[in-house]
């Protein structure tokens, strides 16, 4: 019998938890089918599907004659129904709210429907996480998880409908405020530091909860990779202040939210000097190595997401975390909820993501790995890229056809009013549980630089950075962020990257000596493409690659002006290649140190070998 499209169970109950996920993925391409009926049959009668269907109910219908669409293609449906039109032009089910995506995807926020029912949808997906995890680690009920969750204001359409990030509508959610108890999954964060809208009072207060509950903290993480390590900073900066507030038992007095400082005052109870000095000792040590499992002894993980380009943060992440696993556990969006880490403890390189096939219907555009039908961006904004040389007829495999080792483009219709929707996520198949595909998410499908005729996507900039501070680790140097754009405004044109580095004793004077900077230049150089190498060395038609050295807070400054274009505090990921002039004047402005590639990265004709 297969299970209901969001199934009832108890989140306590891990057993059944696991069999729900075995029935669902034994059963992914009858789970799919009816998936994909039930779309069709209740939002035939809606204006974008009528178009289409003719009001028919046919599933082959759908796939040979509902397009393959990308943002633009139904942004106008959207921007009406946030206008104040009807929600049956794209959806049955009454629109309740529009999700922004983070911002850093091709530009501009995006706008995608959500209705009531699909934070059920969502709370089924969070509930699973539990089972899955116990399956794995012992004793999670033993004690509380300090995760970091924030949110950002609203805003409000003309129509009314609320239009916030995926992440702040869940928070704000009664399915979150209202959640029933689940001893697997405590927070050290009182919802309401959660959801105190001012994130620098929000980050202080959850800091404050979660080390005065140290002794009770099993796991500790945020969504991002990058959040985490926001707050370890803020931390660093901060600790003096949060132990003399653990010390008094008395929360600063510039903690203005009221129902955040009485939901702290509850937490601090008294005064614990002993707590406060001992917390103090392990600041007096010279370097923050292994800060994350001084301070949390109990600590059994670090639960972030540390895939796609996350990843380049892990050895950081490793340098805080005292040897603490890192496991990313889900893989979302703004569109869709999309699946869950069935191996949580792989290493973070090998994470693969389970599809569950009741969350939407999944289809995939096959990809080359080296041949992706994109283009370039050229300096152009990401969304006129994304729009630029599309196919017109592009065929899509099923979820349970999917082929191992094969690239594909993730492509979803939802519940909620997406109709073979383009993500833009590039994932590879790594392996299948039962029926269901496992996927390794690797980038965003149009996070490229170009000059000439290279295409440098997220994966391989990513790769060829990580071999460049190599060179830098031996010296005492991390690199903690980097971002990266087409300088075309010389002739011919180079790539820059922006790099902010840390000392791991934490010297505020950081010296560089120019050969081996350039010797970091050479390596990202010689580690990019056969064309891109084939543009420099030979064309001639991209100059020597360029690193530039930011001070320090360089990316929190930049984040901040993201958060001000509308980015979320919460989902913000920085972007990896960036097109705002703004942006580049902020990175500009801080530059302390610019170094070129003195050499020309090797390079041969591509030879087929013989079989």
């Amino acid at each position: 019998m297969l299970p209901r499209m969001i199934p009832r169970y108890n989140p306590n109950d891990s057993e059944y938890g696991l069999k729900l996920l075995e029935d669902l993925t034994t059963n992914a391409y009858e789970v799919q089918q009816r998936v994909l009926e039930e779309i069709i049959v209740k939002n035939a009668q809606t204006e974008y599907l009528k178009g289409f269907l003719n009001g028919h109910h046919d599933k082959k219908d759908f796939k040979n004659k509902v397009p393959v669409v990308n943002y633009e293609d139904v942004k106008p449906y959207i921007e009406r129904i946030a206008n104040g039109e009807t929600s049956e032009i794209i959806s049955a089910q009454k629109i309740t709210e529009l999700l922004t995506s983070s911002g850093t995807s091709g530009g501009q926020p995006k706008m995608m429907p959500s209705t009531v029912e699909d934070l059920d949808r969502k709370t089924f997906f969070y509930n699973l996480l539990v089972p899955v995890m116990n399956k794995y680690v012992d004793g999670l009920d033993q004690g509380k998880g300090m995760y970091l969750l924030f949110i950002k204001p609203e805003i409000s359409t003309p129509s009314g409908l609320v239009a916030r990030p995926v992440l702040t509508s869940y928070y704000k959610s009664s399915n979150f405020r209202n959640r029933p108890f689940n001893r697997f999954n405590i927070y050290t964060s009182p919802d309401e530091t959660i959801l105190c809208s001012d994130s620098k009072q929000s980050m202080y207060c959850q800091l404050l909860c979660g080390l005065v509950q140290r002794d009770e903290v099993l796991r500790v993480g945020a969504v991002f990779a990058s959040a985490f390590l926001r707050a370890i900073k803020f931390l660093e900066d901060h600790w003096e202040e949060l132990c003399s507030n653990i010390s008094s038992g008395i929360v600063s007095a510039w903690i203005t939210d009221s129902s955040c400082r009485n939901a702290v005052s509850l937490v601090l109870s008294k005064p614990n000097p002993d707590l406060g000095d001992l917390i103090r000792h392990e600041f007096s040590n010279k370097s923050m190595e292994g800060i994350v499992k001084r301070l949390w002894p109990r600590t059994k993980y670090i639960d972030v997401i540390v895939t796609g380009s996350m990843a380049q943060y892990i050895p950081t992440l490793e340098f805080y975390s005292g040897g603490l696993p890192l496991i990313s556990t889900m893989y979302a969006s703004s569109e869709c909820y999309f699946g869950i880490n069935f191996n949580p403890l792989s290493k973070p390189h090998d994470v693969a993501y389970t599809l569950l096939p009741n969350m939407a219907y999944f289809e995939f555009l096959p990809v080359e790995k080296h041949h992706e039908e994109v283009a370039p961006c050229n300096g152009v904004s990401g969304q006129d890229c994304a729009n630029a040389d599309e196919e017109e007829n592009l065929r899509t495999v099923d979820l349970v056809d999917v082929k191992l080792g094969h690239y594909y483009e993730l492509v979803v219709t939802t519940f909620t009013g997406l109709y073979r929707y383009r993500v833009g996520d590039i994932l590879m198949v790594t392996g299948f549980h039962n029926k269901a595909p496992q996927f390794r998410f690797m980038h965003r499908r149009n996070v490229v630089l170009s000059i000439d005729t290279d295409k440098t996507n997220e994966e391989d900039l990513l790769n060829a950075v990580t071999q460049a501070k190599l060179l830098l680790e031996p010296l005492g140097f991390l690199l903690i962020e980097y971002t990266s754009y087409a300088d075309t405004s010389s002739i011919p044109g180079h790539y820059v990257l922006f790099w902010e580095l840390k000392t791991k004793e934490n010297n505020d004077t950081i010296e560089l000596e120019t050969i081996i900077m350039e010797q970091c230049c050479s390596t990202v150089e010689q580690s990019l493409d056969s064309v891109y190498r084939r543009c420099r060395r030979k064309d001639n038609s991209i100059g020597p690659l360029e690193i530039r050295i930011v001070q320090h807070g360089t990316f929190d400054a930049l984040m901040d002006f993201s958060v001000s274009q509308g980015s979320s505090v919460n989902q913000y990921k920085t972007p990896r290649c960036i097109q705002s002039e703004e942006a580049i004047r902020i990175l500009d402005s801080r530059v302390v140190g610019r170094f070129f590639s003195k050499s020309t990265p090797l390079w041969e004709p591509f030879r087929i070998e013989t079989q």
